[in-house]
C-alpha cells in the first residue's frame, strides 16, 4: 500500500514508519524541516498548497494524520501555532480527502477527555459534558469534530485513535514534551522538577502504539468512522515513574519538588483499552519497568552520558 505520514520525522512517526516498511509498505513522510530522508516531502500543513502538492504527487490510498503542535503548556505559550497547524491543517487535508478519497488514521490525544474522572472509554465525550482544560486539548476535539463533520457530509473514511502518555525512545527533550521524558532528562542533568501527586496515567511504550497503528491500515481492521484509544495497561501515579527513574539512574530525590495538584491538567487518565484490543490487537508488551530503563538509557546515549 502507498501510505504518507504526516509528522512523519516526529517521535510516533519515525518508528511508525519503519514498522509500516517492514510490512512492506511505500512509506512517504512529510514534516517541517529540511531533511535528507527517502521518500520525503517538506511541507506544512497548515499551508493548503503545501499538503495539496504533496497529495497530488504522492497519490497515497492511506494517510496517517501525526502532524501537530504538541503538549498542553505549548498550547498556551504558542497558541496561534496550534490553531494553524491543527484546526487549519486538519481542515486542509480533509479538503483533499475529501476530493482524493484516501483513508485515513487521525491521531487525537487523551487531552481530549479533559475533565473527565472515571474510565475513559471512546464514547464519553458523545454522551457526556466534559470540559477541555487546555487549548492543546480543545484543538484535537475541534479535529474530531471536523472529522466526524468530513464524514457525514463527503463520505471520507477516516479512523480515530487518542494516544495515552506514549513515551520511549526517540523523544528528544523540550519542557513541552512527556512527562517521562521531562523526568528522565532532569534526572541526568541534576535539574529539579515537580511531581503532581494527585495525578494518574496510563503509560504506553512507543513500540506498543506503532504496532497497534500499523495495523489500523490492514483493510480487514480498517473500520471508517471508529475512535479508539492506545494506552498501556499500567494505572499508576506520577510519583511511581520519578522513582523508578531514580532508582534506575542511583539517584535521591532531592531535586524533587514535591506538590499535590496542577491546574488545568487532567488528573486522571484511565484509559479503556476493550475496543483497541478487540479490533486492533492491541495490548501492553512492554511494561514501565521494562521501557523506563530502555528510555533512559536512549536518553544517555542521546546526550553523552556514558
Amino acid at each position: 500500500m502507498n501510505i504518507l505520514i504526516t509528522g512523519g520525522l516526529g517521535a510516533v512517526g519515525i518508528p511508525l514508519g519503519t514498522e509500516l516498511r517492514q510490512r512492506s509498505h511505500t512509506v512517504w513522510v512529510c514534516d517541517v524541516p529540511h531533511a535528507p530522508e527517502p521518500n520525503y516531502k517538506r511541507c506544512d500543513i497548515s499551508e493548503f498548497r503545501q499538503i495539496q502538492h504533496v497529495i497530488e504527487t504522492i497519490e497515497p490510498e492511506f494517510v496517517y494524520h501525526l502532524a501537530a503542535e504538541f503538549g498542553r503548556r505549548n498550547g498556551e505559550e504558542h497558541y496561534d501555532k496550534v490553531w494553524r497547524t491543527n484546526a487549519i491543517g486538519t481542515k486542509n487535508l480533509l479538503r483533499l480527502q475529501e476530493q482524493c478519497k484516501f483513508r485515513m488514521c487521525f491521531t487525537s490525544s487523551s487531552e481530549i477527555y479533559g475533565d473527565w474522572h472515571d474510565l475513559m472509554s471512546e464514547d464519553v465525550p458523545e454522551q457526556q459534558p466534559i470540559r477541555q482544560l487546555n487549548d492543546y486539548a480543545i484543538s484535537k476535539w475541534v479535529n474530531e469534530m471536523q472529522i466526524m463533520n468530513s464524514t457525514a457530509r463527503f463520505g471520507t473514511e477516516t479512523v480515530r485513535v487518542r494516544l495515552f502518555n506514549t513515551y520511549g525512545p526517540g523523544e528528544h527533550y523540550s519542557e513541552y514534551r512527556s512527562v517521562i521524558c521531562q523526568f528522565i532528562y532532569h534526572a541526568l542533568h541534576n535539574l529539579p522538577y515537580t511531581v503532581y501527586l494527585d495525578h494518574h496515567r496510563t503509560s504506553s511504550y512507543i513500540s506498543d502504539t506503532v504496532h497497534t497503528l500499523a495495523n489500523i491500515a490492514d483493510p480487514q481492521r480498517f473500520k471508517p468512522g471508529e475512535v479508539y484509544n492506545i494506552s498501556g495497561s499500567e494505572y499508576h501515579d506520577i510519583k511511581t515513574i520519578s522513582d523508578m527513574i531514580l532508582s534506575h539512574l542511583g539517584k535521591d530525590d532531592r531535586q524533587v519538588i514535591y506538590e499535590r495538584l496542577e491546574t488545568h491538567n487532567t488528573r486522571n487518565k484511565k484509559g479503556d483499552q476493550s475496543k483497541s484490543q478487540r479490533d486492533l490487537g492491541h495490548r501492553t508488551r512492554v511494561k514501565l519497568a521494562e521501557g523506563i530503563p530502555l528510555t533512559i538509557d536512549w536518553q544517555k546515549q542521546s546526550y553523552g552520558f556514558s
